[in-house]
């Protein structure tokens, strides 16, 4: 399960989705070649992503999670 924790290169590793998603979100990922430092809360935080938009990203990234996990079954 996602959390707003996940450090992001876990997150990338686990979900190479993930990397699409964060860049339409402005949040800095593997593709921007920005340093893959911290969580996805304070990824978002630096955007000015709030608590409410944040649970909405670990919700829809989890989302992602299932489906992908449902695909390979």
């Amino acid at each position: 399960m996602i959390t707003k924790d996940v450090f992001i290169e876990e997150l990338v590793e686990e979900l190479p989705e993930a990397v699409d998603y964060l860049s339409r979100k402005q949040i800095r990922c593997i593709v921007c070649g920005e340093p893959i430092w911290g969580t996805l809360e304070e990824a978002a935080r630096e955007k000015g992503y709030d608590d409410q938009a944040i649970e909405g990203f670990v919700k829809e990234l989890n989302e992602m999670a299932e489906n992908k996990k449902q695909k390979t079954v």
